[in-house]
């Protein structure tokens, strides 16, 4: 099997936003894999054990992001591929998935694409359906697990997690599958993994390598933008406590209460 694993990444999820000069900020806040890809990446990893092949991890950002790719590498990926251009800078999840899906195709012969559940900066979990759209692929998203997989039918059985249960949905390969991080439990990288990381070579792609349309990448091919970006100020709290001989005389105090701020 030949998977790709779309990662991003981003800051540590304790880390605190702020805004500098118009601009959102991370701070000094060290950038990590998207934690939500890790699970993609385990999942990547137990199908090749399972199945064969390769693993390749693909991610669009700043060259100095060489660093979450070979955290990718000592887990056990193949290959790992950046696609990074000046161009690229401002895009959006629709032109991000445009970039990513171009990348995938110059790749070739891919059975399937995994992805994280979302990111944890952005939040809008958008750009694995999307990139299913620009390749006019199946999509699978909230996969909590794989069920069934048939390389040699070109076949994938998977649950999807919903906020009534869980749906079976089957689909032909290949397809694109993002997951929930209920289906695996990450792994954590040898210490012969990462001395390999740091012997394999990671390609950088460029928008002219990709064959990009100008027109639908960065800021032109981005159909949100942010003309602004300004804090919200802050609130003024006051919290009262309602005391009571018994839980009856609280109750009618916070009713009495309730009625006179008119909230009920």
């Amino acid at each position: 099997m030949n998977i790709v694993v779309c990662v991003k990444q981003t800051p540590d999820t304790a880390a605190t936003l702020a805004l500098k000069d118009g601009h959102v900020t991370w701070g000094d806040s060290p950038m990590i894999v998207n934690p939500w890809d890790e699970y993609a990446v385990e999942e990547a990893l137990r199908l090749k054990e399972k199945h064969g092949g390769k693993v390749t991890v693909l991610f669009m950002g700043p060259e100095n992001a060489r660093e979450a790719l070979k955290t990718c590498l000592a887990l056990g990926s193949d290959e790992a591929i950046l696609v990074s251009d000046p161009a690229l800078k401002g895009s959006d999840v629709l032109a991000t998935s445009y970039a990513l899906s171009q990348a995938i195709a110059k790749i070739g012969n891919v059975d399937l694409v995994l992805t994280g559940r979302q990111a944890v900066d952005g939040d809008t979990g958008l750009v694995p359906a999307q990139i299913a759209r620009h390749l006019k692929w199946p999509a699978l998203t909230y996969v909590s697990k794989i069920a069934e997989l048939d390389p040699n039918a070109k076949t994938i059985k998977v649950e999807r997690m919903l906020d009534e249960g869980k749906q079976v949905c089957a689909g032909k390969l290949p397809a694109v599958v993002s997951v929930v991080k209920g289906i695996n439990e990450p792994r954590y990288p040898s210490f012969m993994g990462i001395r390999r990381a740091g012997k394999i070579a990671i390609p950088i792609w460029k928008a002219a390598d990709l064959g990009l349309d100008a027109a639908r990448i960065g800021l032109a091919g981005s159909a949100v933008t942010w003309p602004e970006v300004r804090t919200v100020p802050p609130r003024a709290v006051s919290c009262q406590i309602i005391t009571g001989d018994t839980p009856e005389e609280i109750a009618v105090k916070l009713v009495d209460k309730l009625m006179a701020e008119q909230v009920m």
